[in-house]
């Protein structure tokens, strides 16, 4: 296996392989249909990396104006990618899709059986309680009070409670691509007693973790037999063929979950993405879940807005303070993008987005959203929540980040802790499974229903006008964390 082998970015005229001009192809190309003039402004960035916050705004804002137009920017986006990634094998190059198709050899497998006893109601983790019954009714109640989680999200977690049935999974199996994912469902979905086939990268420390939640769930495991997993990007046809035999008879949900940092993330993301496509069309019943990032760009409704703008309305002698710092460019008020769709109604664009993030986290997450919108308008069941921010690894070890994360609260948005974020969206994804509610009208408002944001959408001022006062004020707590 030559070094070269598997998923990777094309090379340019220089024989160089280009993740910021790909990227700024990928979202020039999603968007032409639709906006030609937008598509030749993303064209002609002179600096991706700086340029993208603005062009991403700009591209959801024009996407979202028809239900129609946001469905073809997404099957045009992943269109663009799949023509632009590479897969490298024995010195020859083909689409990553053209390699899966090919196929590859089906690794053995091996199932591990849980020994704990199942769950029979939900128990979500939070600041060191366990929190479950009327306790974890009154916590969902003051989130949606508090604005850090959306109406819809307290209706849905409020139906797992009444419905603690739903929780027994035994019936269902889930193929998690990046299992031993931080935000992933593995723990949750084997103490409910699924069917987990996992798929992550050959890292014993990684399947230590992953064997041992297995095995103290009430689930079963299906692995590879004889390797510690397999690598998305290097062997993506042996993944595709081991989750194709995977645990026949059994209704199957597939969740894109692999992470890692930078122009990566893109290859691991379409690498999945191009698996997830293949299952949805050749496996009937196959439904696609997912985890939408709160630092991204997203079309809410008028009523977030008048939420915001109420919070701004409310800051008294404060706001008066702050005005001399908006010419700065700082406290500036949120949702300075509107739009009006072709139904008359109104959005606002919640600009989340974080610089420090980069175009390629960026890029992933949105792949992600647009085979959620492709998948549901072909008529597949999706579950794509809007997780709320987390210090996760990948967050923290940004120290700006860890910062901003510390102060937060400062300005209305709480930050969740891992283990409570887990539990949380495994609990949505339960209940999209068993509520099998039905697709909205315009696909952007899946990104809308049970989003648990933390605040980011319903606060005063535009998140990155305050992130970096809110770094100042979490430093001290955020050092405090590191020591």
């Amino acid at each position: 296996m030559t070094t070269e082998q598997g998923v990777h970015f094309p090379r340019g005229a220089d024989g160089r392989r280009s993740t910021a001009g790909t990227g700024q192809g990928v979202w020039a190309d999603a968007i032409r249909g639709v906006d030609a003039a937008l598509a030749d402004r993303i064209e002609g960035a002179r600096d991706w990396r700086k340029d993208y916050v603005e062009a991403v705004v700009a591209h959801t804002a024009a996407a979202t104006r028809t239900d129609g137009g946001a469905v073809q920017v997404a099957r045009a986006g992943l269109v663009s990618l799949g023509r632009r990634l590479r897969f490298v094998q024995d010195d020859e190059s083909s689409s990553v899709a053209e390699a899966v198709a090919a196929g590859g050899s089906t690794p053995a497998s091996q199932t591990v059986r849980g020994e704990g006893e199942r769950e029979r109601e939900l128990v979500l983790p939070y600041r060191g309680d366990q929190l479950r019954g009327d306790a974890l009714r009154r916590q969902v109640d003051a989130w949606v009070a508090r604005g850090a989680v959306e109406p819809s999200c307290g209706v849905a977690l409020h139906r797992v409670l009444d419905e603690p049935g739903w929780l027994d999974l035994s019936d269902r199996a889930f193929a998690l691509l990046g299992a031993g994912a931080e935000m992933g469902p593995l723990g949750a979905l084997s103490r409910w007693g699924a069917h987990v086939v996992a798929v992550d990268v050959p890292r014993p420390q990684v399947w230590e973790r992953i064997m041992r939640t297995a095995r103290s769930g009430a689930g079963s495991l299906t692995v590879p037999d004889g390797e510690p997993g397999l690598d998305l990007l290097a062997r993506t046809p042996e993944v595709a063929a081991f989750l194709r035999a995977a645990a026949p008879g059994i209704p199957m949900t597939i969740g894109s979950y692999a992470y890692a940092d930078g122009a990566r993330h893109v290859q691991l993301v379409h690498a999945a993405d191009t698996i997830v496509d293949l299952l949805l069309r050749e496996r009937p019943g196959t439904t696609y879940a997912e985890l939408a990032t709160p630092t991204d760009a997203f079309a809410v409704p008028a009523e977030v807005i008048a939420e915001s703008r109420r919070r701004w309305g409310s800051r008294g002698l404060l706001g008066a303070l702050q005005a001399p710092a908006r010419a700065a460019g700082l406290y500036a008020a949120a949702y300075s993008t509107q739009v009006e769709r072709a139904d008359g109604s109104t959005v606002g664009i919640a600009d989340v987005l974080v610089p420090q993030q980069g175009p390629n986290y960026t890029l992933a997450k949105r792949v992600q959203r647009w085979r959620a919108q492709v998948a549901q308008a072909d008529g597949h069941q999706v579950s794509a929540n809007v997780a709320p921010a987390t210090t996760t690894r990948s967050v923290t070890k940004n120290r700006l980040l860890a910062a901003a994360y510390a102060g937060a609260g400062r300005f209305g948005v709480e930050i969740f802790a891992p283990a409570t974020s887990r539990v949380l969206m495994a609990a949505l994804l339960v209940h999209d499974l068993r509520a099998r509610a039905t697709a909205p009208q315009h696909p952007d408002d899946l990104f809308v229903t049970a989003a648990a944001h933390g605040g980011l959408w319903r606060v005063a001022y535009s998140p990155r006008s305050v992130l970096g006062l809110a770094a100042v004020a979490g430093l001290p707590r955020a050092l405090l964390r590191r020591s």
